[in-house]
């Protein structure tokens, strides 16, 4: 795990804009968005129904991949923390352990990146 930053690139604070975008929208708990192996983005928010319940990052992976994406380049969670990190098992089975998940508090700050092989 690395230590907090602000500094990401362009395209990794981009993640950032629609992870938050989606989070807010529904005012879910965590929002997600991923970079797939073309540069396509994928955004996603928590889904709790009666009969259904998705993580954000789980339902961006899956999102990615019926969009028949094969690789995942960098994804970012707002909502988690470095001590309650999510299952990353979805995103490895997309992306593999080396992908880069960007930790991110609801106002934007950069708390851990994180690879998800953690």
């Amino acid at each position: 795990m690395s230590e907090p930053t602000t500094e990401l690139s362009a395209e990794d604070a981009k993640l950032v804009t629609l992870a938050r975008g989606a989070r807010g929208r529904i005012a879910a708990v965590q929002g997600a968005a991923l970079r797939d192996e073309t540069g396509r983005t994928y955004a996603a928010a928590d889904v709790r129904l009666p009969s259904l319940a998705l993580a954000a990052l789980d339902l961006a992976v899956a999102t990615a991949a019926s969009s028949g994406s094969r690789g995942v380049e960098a994804a970012v969670i707002v909502g988690a923390t470095p001590a309650n990190p999510p299952d990353f098992a979805a995103l490895r089975d997309l992306g593999g352990p080396s992908v880069p998940v960007h930790l991110v508090a609801p106002d934007g700050t950069v708390l851990a990146t994180v690879d998800a092989g953690a």
